[in-house]
Formats: C-alpha cells, structure tokens, sequence
C-alpha cells in the first residue's frame, strides 16, 4: 500500500483522534497532505476544530468532576497543574484562549481550569476560540510547509518511502521522549 493510499483512507480519522489530545505533529502532516491533494484542507480543519474542543471539554469536565482524586493517583501531574492554577487567577479568559499553544500544558491545562472557579460555560466558548485560532494556524503552517517542500524537491512521489520513513521516525521520537519523560517522573 502505498503512502498516499494510506493518507486518504485513514487521515481524516487520525486529524480528529490526534486533535483530541496533542495534534499539533498529526496537524502539521494533514496540512502537508492537503498541499499534496490527499485531503481536504477546510475538511482538516473543521475535524481538527471538532477535536481539539471536544478533547478539552472533555478534559475540563474530568477536572471539574474528578480532579483531586486524580492528582493524589498522579502527584507529578499535580507540579504541572500548579502553574496553570496560578495563571487562571490573573489572566482566565487568555489562558482559556491559549492554553493549546502552551507546550507541556496542552493536556494538564484543561483540566487544572476545571478544578478552578471558571463556569462551563465561559470556558466552553472560550475555548471553543482557541480552537477556531488554532485548528486552521497548525494546518496552515503545515500546508506552506508542503508548498516548500514542493518548491526544494519537485516529485516528492519518488520519495514517498522516504516520507514515510521520516514521519515513523518522528512518531518513534516523540514516543521515546515521553517514555523517557514519565520515567524521571
């Protein structure tokens, strides 16, 4: 099978399953694939918006609902909330809007705004804003990334097993750095 048949068969389900939780890399390659033609780029963008706010409803909900239980099972989760908690008492609605682009508290940072004061409702549209920011910015940076690269190589078919080769290995990257990462924690 090659690449590109695997990339229109399954890439719209990977777009939304990685959007919800940290799909900026799954992002970054549809975009890529929407340069390419394998995918749609409004499509991409709506399944990354749907994804990335249902992924952290879900999590402001688990905070809301759960959350004390969940940091005593998980102490080191607990350091990461602390500085969300901090941040959501002078800047909320930033926070809310943001928080996707902060690197470490994509997943812990929902969840500390739903153990907080925040309704439901504000962070739902608050956040239902990060995402319309977000979703089309990612895929975007990723479809001028394939137009670059269309620009430094003129048949990337001839490098499709290349390509795939590439993406395994930064998929098997970012799995050995959060191995490694859950360790020391």
């Amino acid at each position: 099978m090659h690449l590109a048949q695997l990339v229109s068969d399954y890439g719209y389900t990977a777009v939304f399953i990685g959007s919800l939780l940290e799909g900026e890399t799954v992002l970054l390659l549809a975009g890529m694939a929407a340069h390419e033609g394998y995918l749609s780029w409004p499509v991409v963008v709506a399944l990354a918006f749907c994804g990335g706010t249902l992924g952290d409803q879900v999590l402001f909900h688990v905070g809301r609902r759960h959350g004390g239980a969940v940091l005593r099972q998980f102490p080191a989760m607990s350091a990461r909330a602390e500085p969300v908690a901090r941040l959501i008492r002078r800047h909320q609605n930033w926070l809310i809007v943001g928080v996707r682009f902060m690197y470490g508290l994509r997943l812990v940072g929902p969840f500390a705004i739903g153990m907080s004061e925040v309704s439901a409702k504000r962070f739902a549209l608050l956040n239902a804003l990060g995402a319309a920011i977000w979703a089309p910015l990612v895929t975007g940076v990723g479809y001028m990334f394939g137009q670059a690269l269309n620009w430094l190589i003129t048949d990337l078919g001839r490098y499709e097993a290349l390509a795939l080769l590439l993406v395994a290995a930064v998929v098997a990257a970012v799995l050995v750095v959060r191995w490694l990462r859950s360790r020391r924690g």
